[in-house]
Parts: C-alpha cells; structure tokens; sequence
C-alpha cells in the first residue's frame, strides 16, 4: 500500500515523546484506506473513525480518545467538504494545517489519517445521488439558515461510512443537530455503523472549542462568550425549577442581546426530533447560533 508515515520530527513540542513511536499511516486514496482497513479486519481488529476537516483542537482529541475506548485502531478522516458550504460562507479562507493536524492526531496515537482532495472523494464532481435529511430533524436550525448543508454532511459521511466500513464513528456534541441526523441516517440506513457522541470540550473562558475561532479577534472573543453565558444562565433557570421553554427560549435571546453579536436562534427542544417544546425536561437541549463579526458560531447544553 503506497502511504505516508508521519516523521517524528514533526510532532508538536509538547507531544513528540507520545507520538515519536506512533506516527500514523497517512492515506490519500480510497484505495489506500480500503487497504488498511482490510489489513484490521483480518487481524479481527475493531476500527473507530473520527471525521473532520481539519485544524484539529482538543475538541477533535477528545473525539479520537473516545473512540479508542472501544475500537482496537483508530482513523481519522481529514476533508473540508466542499458540499457542505453555501455561496457565500468560507470554504476557501476556512483554516488548514495538515501537518500540525498530523502531530497531533499522532500525540494521540491514531494509527492511520485519511487526508484525500477533493477530486479523490468526488471525482466527477458534485455527486448526482446524494443523501437528503428528514425535513423534521434537518430543516430547522442550521439546516434552516444554511440551506443544503445537512445534505452536503451526510453525503460526505455516508460517502466516509462506505469506504471505511468502521465499527464505530464519534462526533461532538457542539454539532448537535448534525449528529443527530447521522445517528438517524446510520439506523435508518443499516450502516452498521454504531455513531456515538462525546461532550463539548470548552476554552478556559467558556467558549465552545471550534475550529472558526480562530477568525475572532480579542474583542469580538469577548462577545463571543454570549452563548456560553446564555446556555449557563438557561440551565441555572431549569436547575432553580423552570420548565417553562418559552421562558427558557426568552432567557436565551436576552443574553445574545450583546453589541456586536448577531442571534440567529435560540431554542428549547426535543433532543431527537429537534421539535420545539412547550415544557423542559430533563434531556431538552438548549441550542443557539449567533454571528460575532463575520464568523457564525453555535453551541448547545442538554438538561439534566
């Protein structure tokens, strides 16, 4: 199999005693993956897919750490997904830094990376079957304000599901409605691919990891810390005894009422179906969306 192997020399500072032994296999084919990933299963290993786009924080780490407690070896996918981007949103100025990505995917130990182009996961350009999402769950919220992009991430996923045949795949928690429509479309498929979903993994100032915060700058970082608040101020509601999602949903948009902070959504709503409630429970997920300058951001909290 014609791969790449990440040299030691190139692990982060901080990592490079954990991943000098590990460096993972670097693939850029289908062909190379579906290679490896046979290799696994005739040693009877389980193997857990991670898929990203890249500039990895220690949101995506947390992900790989999740899946190596059930899988035997651990890949991870790394594709800015052109299908997924409108228009007018930042497929070409979103960040990229595959070689950083690879030290740090190693610090973790994942034994391959999948890092294909473009023209290797579409090669006839835009596919002309493509997975559509349940307009219930998908065409509210993100799928509301961003219109084809649930299609264009199920499709990849699906797409990552076939060539990787995995036993598992994690996602994070931040992209709730996302990974609700993959958990949906894995069952309603027969993948045979087991989706879980790890926590939110937060700055030390609140703000949920994403790989868009990079674009903000001090100032609007500081507006930014809007959504966490709100969440945190929607759960401290529920915890003092308010059931009331009305009140919840208004608790919400008062604190994205913040100069410089543009509020998109705010709601209380049914952790499966994403249908708004009347009542909060516990497991109603608190969602919002906002833009602060130019980057548009989003963040969650489940009830309990």
């Amino acid at each position: 199999m014609s791969v790449e192997s990440l040299a030691a020399a190139e692990c982060i500072d901080v990592a490079a005693a954990e991943c000098a032994d590990a460096a993972p296999v670097v693939a850029r084919t289908k062909a190379e993956v579906r290679a490896w990933v046979a290799e696994q299963r005739a040693a009877g290993k389980r193997v857990g897919l991670v898929p990203t786009m890249g500039y990895l924080h220690d949101g995506h780490l947390s992900l790989i750490d999740r899946a190596r407690e059930t899988a035997d070896v651990v890949a991870v996918s790394i594709f800015v997904n052109p299908l997924q981007f409108g228009p007018a949103e930042d497929l070409d100025r979103y960040p990229r830094d595959l070689e950083r990505d690879l030290a740090l995917a190693a610090s973790r130990g994942t034994e391959l990376v999948f890092a294909p182009s473009a023209a290797d996961m579409y090669p006839e350009g835009e596919p002309r079957v493509s997975v559509l999402p349940d307009e219930e769950i998908g065409g509210r919220l993100d799928g509301g304000a961003r219109p084809g992009h649930f299609r264009g991430v199920l499709t990849v996923v699906a797409k990552l599901f076939g060539i990787f045949t995995p036993d598992m795949a994690v996602f994070g928690q931040k992209d709730f409605q996302q990974a609700a429509l993959i958990r949906r479309m894995a069952l309603d498929l027969d993948q045979g691919v087991r989706v879980e979903v790890a926590p939110i993994v937060r700055e030390p100032d609140g703000l949920a990891m994403s790989s868009r915060n990079v674009y903000l700058s001090p100032e609007e970082r500081e507006r930014a810390r809007a959504l966490s608040r709100g969440l945190e101020h929607g759960r401290a509601l529920f915890a003092a005894g308010e059931r009331d999602a009305e009140a919840l949903r208004a608790a919400l948009w008062k604190a994205l009422e913040v100069p410089g902070v543009q509020a998109e959504y705010a709601e209380a709503a049914n952790p499966l179906t994403l249908e708004p409630v009347a009542t909060a429970d516990s497991g109603t997920v608190l969602l919002v969306a906002a833009r602060v300058g130019r980057t548009r951001l989003i963040d969650n909290a489940v009830l309990s």
